[in-house]
């Protein structure tokens, strides 16, 4: 899990950035922050991998507050003003989050930071932790048949039940390792060792007939 602050003097947008980290599965948020003092202390008792910190803010400004730390963790600027967003990237932040955040900016925000921490990731290891009903659930790669996206949740077809969890098909693609779970279909994605039949139409998981996009068949190469 990524250990994350959000430090804003805006409590809407303390609020936004909760919603969404609590819909993120690889984000866990530590603490809510109004201003730079209270997440010095933060930083210092506790273990933080992210930062998300407004720019403009009474006081400290997230620039300067950043620029003071001597090991800051992974930082995502956020503010309403776009002309900071060069001096942002200089401080090498992941990335700049432009107000209203909406959670389609986010999740691109979390995919970079994805890509910078692959030790992090849970794709090295035999399983993955979704958020069901406000739990984190742990799941096992080789339990896991089949994926099927329902408008803007995924249901998780496993050996032992079925687990409905929000996040799109997209995210949940790069999610999971690649050498195991294929994309078949704009709604579907499958364990490659599931699958017992298969031809360019249809694929066979037990019972469960999973159609084939037309633009995914070039991934029925890797079934063998």
């Amino acid at each position: 899990m990524i250990r994350c602050i959000v430090v804003d003097d805006e409590p809407l947008a303390l609020e936004v950035l909760e919603l969404f980290i609590a819909r993120t599965t690889q984000l866990q948020l530590v603490a809510k922050c109004g201003n730079a003092i209270d997440a010095f202390k933060v930083l210092h008792d506790q273990h933080i991998d992210l930062m998300f910190i407004d720019i403009k803010m009474p006081g400290i400004s997230g620039l300067d507050f950043v620029s003071a730390l001597k090991e800051p963790p992974s930082v995502i600027f956020t503010t309403a003003f776009a002309e900071h967003a060069i001096k942002g990237f200089e401080l090498e932040a992941v990335d700049y989050l432009l107000k209203p955040i909406t959670f389609e900016r986010f999740e691109k925000s979390i995919h970079k930071l994805l890509k910078t921490r692959p030790v992090e990731q849970v794709n090295a290891n035999d399983h993955t932790y979704f958020k069901v009903s406000g739990r984190l659930i742990k799941i096992f790669h080789a339990d896991l048949l089949y994926a099927r996206s329902v408008k803007d949740y995924i249901l998780l077809h496993t050996k032992s039940g079925n687990h409905l969890v929000h996040m799109t098909m997209k995210y949940l693609a790069e999610l999971l390792p690649s050498p195991i779970f294929l994309r078949i279909h704009r709604s579907y994605l499958v364990n490659r060792s599931a699958i017992d039949q298969f031809d360019k139409h249809n694929v066979c998981v037990g019972k469960e007939i999973i159609p084939v996009g037309e633009n995914f068949r070039g991934n029925l190469d890797k079934i063998t």
